[in-house]
């Protein structure tokens, strides 16, 4: 091996070794504050590594904002908030043009940019706000930048949208457009916790310790160079052939699609679902430290991905089909 292969090889070895140390301080440090959801916590930073976002589904009280403000903390990352409610206009999200008075009395606009302009944003029950105001987030979430007045504003990098929804009260709730739903990477769903871990809970907030802040571990730099290395992970081509064909057992018209996704499906995830599988998957096996990507890697994150992105029909409501139980057989139907 020549001298600068060896170089690249080190230099490889080293920038692992970074990300294997980052990734468990921010785990330690996410605990510290969280308990349990150990889970949710690998999936979110899977979403961050690949540059995605993520949408955030738990009954209340399941601790989901302490959750992303917590993880944005111990990034080091900017934050912010949005509680999404019914009268929430475009601009709130974006921000606007105003005219504004020099010294000398002149008048220009000036662009006054809206709490999208971060690094995280926390959209808090984004199913409670109208499709108008919802639609502010599509170029944000899909182009990296906003456009006001005519004017394409970029926004800082990293930018990741953590948004939750409430899967109870959906009386005045605007269900989002599958369009939207498609650009997050996850669809996490928040469970109770179990026994001992909710006496963790009312042990530790309870009492009159405070609870840690979590301390910063990275930075917006060093995020950007790990979305680098997550792709430089390889993937041979029978697991990507894989990835492929697991999506396309989602779509009802597809030969190899199970029997229940023919009968209970109404239409199957796109190509985006297999670069996303692909993707986290890549991020995935390096957090568990391996250089390759396998078929249990893409299994495991199967569902999150595909959840949002499937549309049953009338039938599966019918016959109480649920799509954890047709995303099983799509995954049990593949060798």
């Amino acid at each position: 091996m020549s001298d600068s292969h060896t170089a690249q090889a080190d230099a490889a070895a080293r920038d692992v070794e970074d990300f294997r140390y980052v990734m468990d301080n921010i785990r330690h440090q996410v605990r510290q504050v969280i308990v349990g959801q150990d889970e949710v916590v690998e999936q979110l930073l899977i979403t961050l590594l690949v540059g995605g976002h993520c949408l955030i589904t738990g009954m209340p009280g399941t601790a989901k904002t302490m959750l992303v403000r917590t993880l944005s903390e111990a990034l080091g990352l900017d934050f912010n908030r949005i509680q999404f409610t019914p009268d929430l206009m475009p601009t709130d999200i974006t921000g606007t043009d105003i005219i504004d008075e020099d010294d000398n009395g002149r008048r220009n606009w000036t662009f006054v940019p809206g709490p999208i302009f971060t690094n995280v944003l926390l959209a808090d029950e984004i199913n409670r706000t109208p499709p108008k105001t919802q639609a502010a987030l599509l170029e944000a979430m899909q182009e990296n930048s906003a456009t006001v007045r005519g004017t394409m504003h970029q926004l800082p990098k990293p930018f990741f949208v953590l948004a939750t929804q409430n899967p109870l009260e959906l009386e005045g709730t605007y269900p989002l457009p599958e369009a939207q739903l498609d650009r997050f990477l996850f669809n996490l769903m928040l469970d109770y916790l179990n026994a001992e871990d909710e006496m963790e809970v009312v042990a530790r907030f309870t009492s009159n310790v405070r609870a840690p802040t979590p301390e910063r571990c990275t930075s917006a730099e060093q995020i950007l160079a790990f979305q680098e290395l997550v792709r430089q992970v390889p993937v041979s081509e029978s697991v990507a052939r894989h990835a492929v064909e697991l999506v396309r057992a989602t779509r009802p018209t597809s030969p190899n699609a199970p029997e229940r996704v023919k009968r209970y499906v109404k239409f199957g995830a796109s190509v985006r679902a297999t670069l996303f599988i692909t993707l986290a998957s890549k991020a995935r096996a390096l957090m568990q430290g391996r250089y390759h990507v396998t078929r249990e890697d893409m299994n495991a994150l199967a569902v999150p991905v595909l959840r949002h992105r499937v549309l049953l029909n009338y039938f599966a409501d019918s016959d109480n089909v649920t799509m954890e139980e047709i995303l099983a057989d799509v995954i049990a139907s593949l060798p």
